[in-house]
């Protein structure tokens, strides 16, 4: 058995799996014991009572199920591995915190707007009672009630954000590299295969608002990486 491509993996790269690996099995062992890891590291809406600044940062080590890190960590191992070689490990680094922190920002802007709408409709005196009952998780379902308590008890988790950003990076820096797909099993071009990616990400974040899945998030990854890459290969001779 070859062992080669783990343990030459670049720093970065290796030490991001093994933290967010490492997040993930405290996440598990400490919801044995009762305590609700998400409530603390999860990135919750501004407006809500369980929003810290440090969520900005955590909830991008936080994963929600095995299948959530597993394909986060693979894209993460498969694509950032080639960036780190080709920036080094500071310029990676900074790209994937840049990325996430974009993808949260992209995200907390998205469910500003949808936040606004819906206490919009609600009536001043009664928009702390509503919230009151959003904060204890107690709703009035298919009401406004209940989308001010998704707005503001649900939590968002997951490298996804800057995993995207590095699948954008990718895209630019080798377009005609051919990837695979396994469904179908067709090779397809870096450059397609990630315009095809974001466009299916707005489509989903338009048409499924609410979704379990924080599509926005996923664009904005993708999108500060775009402008990121821009702005170094405007400001340097040389693109590494």
């Amino acid at each position: 058995m070859n062992y080669r491509p783990v343990l030459n993996m670049p720093p970065v790269v290796k030490n991001l799996i093994l933290v967010n690996a490492l997040f993930f099995l405290m996440t598990v062992v400490l919801e044995q014991a009762g305590i609700d890891l998400y409530k603390y590291l999860g990135l919750y809406f501004p407006a809500s009572d369980h929003f810290r600044l440090h969520q900005l940062f955590t909830h991008m080590f936080m994963h929600g199920s095995i299948g959530h890190i597993f394909f986060n960590m693979f894209a993460l191992y498969m694509f950032g591995r080639v960036l780190e070689s080709v920036w080094g490990p500071k310029r990676f680094l900074t790209f994937y915190l840049v990325t996430g922190l974009g993808a949260a920002a992209l995200h907390t802007f998205v469910n500003y707007l949808e936040y606004q709408s819906v206490v919009s409709k609600i009536a001043p005196e009664q928009l702390d009672y509503f919230k009151d009952l959003a904060m204890q998780g107690k709703y009035i379902p298919n009401s406004l009630s209940e989308k001010l308590t998704m707005i503001l008890n649900t939590p968002t988790v997951g490298a996804s954000g800057a995993v995207f950003g590095i699948l954008l990076g990718f895209g630019m820096l080798f377009p005609n590299t051919e990837l695979m797909l396994l469904f179908p099993p067709i090779p397809i071009k870096a450059k397609y295969f990630v315009i095809g990616y974001g466009v299916l990400e707005l489509i989903l974040g338009i048409s499924q608002p609410g979704s379990n899945v924080a599509h926005f998030a996923h664009l904005g990854g993708m999108l500060f990486g775009y402008f990121m890459i821009r702005h170094w290969n405007k400001n340097s001779r040389h693109f590494y």
